[in-house]
This record gives C-alpha cells, sequence and structure tokens, in this order.
C-alpha cells in the first residue's frame, strides 16, 4: 500500500505537468512529398524593383522561384527529372499545396509537373 508521502509526490509531480514544468522532448516533424512530388521553400517575395524602387508593405513581387527541400522515392529514381535537393526552380503554383509547418508558411508541395525549369549559376570564365 501506498504511503501518504508517495501519494503527495505523486501529486506534486502531476501538479507540475499540468503547470509546463515537465515539458516533453522536442519532437522534430518532417515533410516528405510522396508521389510525383517535390518539397519547395518558395523564395521571398521581392519587395524592391529592378530599377531600385522599394514597394509598401502590402504590394509585393509575387515570385514563382524556391529550393527543392525535399523530393518523392518515385521521382529521385525517374530519370526524366534531374532534380536535386536544393536546386533553385521555376515552377507553377496552380497546383501547389501549401504547408502550415512553418510560421512563414512558404513550404509548399508541388507536382513534379509543375517544376518547369531548373536555374543554374554558371561562374564566368573570367571569374576563377
Amino acid at each position: 500500500m501506498p504511503t501518504n508521502d508517495s501519494r503527495k509526490d505523486h501529486a506534486r509531480a502531476k501538479s507540475a505537468e499540468v503547470k509546463g514544468a515537465a515539458l516533453p522532448p522536442q519532437v522534430l516533424e518532417t515533410v516528405e512529398p510522396i508521389g510525383k512530388r517535390v518539397l519547395i521553400r518558395k523564395d521571398e517575395d521581392k519587395k524592391q524593383t529592378k530599377s531600385g524602387i522599394h514597394l509598401p508593405d502590402k504590394v509585393e513581387i509575387p515570385t514563382l522561384t524556391g529550393r527543392i527541400v525535399a523530393i518523392a522515392a518515385q521521382v529521385e529514381r525517374d530519370v526524366d527529372y534531374p532534380l536535386g535537393k536544393y536546386d533553385r526552380v521555376l515552377f507553377n503554383p496552380k497546383h501547389a499545396i501549401p504547408v502550415d509547418f512553418e510560421g512563414d508558411n512558404r513550404l509548399y508541395v508541388v507536382p513534379v509537373e509543375d517544376v518547369v525549369a531548373v536555374i543554374y549559376r554558371e561562374k564566368a570564365a573570367g571569374n576563377a
């Protein structure tokens, strides 16, 4: 039979959990696309035009570019889609599904057919 002291200790432990003193361990969540999809982190919308004009907060130039964060296994195996993790891509947002995973809501699950181009940067011949 439990002693009076052990009941008090158990009650204190329960009370501490309720008050938030005993926090659960951090849980790391990941998003893995399935089927013929990729996970893209959309680039920030531009707040300045090419000519240098700063736009008000509510007006932004929407971007359709981003970086691939994760690739579904089906797409990785398909030689018709030469996409790699961290590739910068141009995509059609029509079928993109926003992932409410982070506060900034810049993650999208995009069908691989909506990835229309990969953007590469090459060093100029004179810049070695």
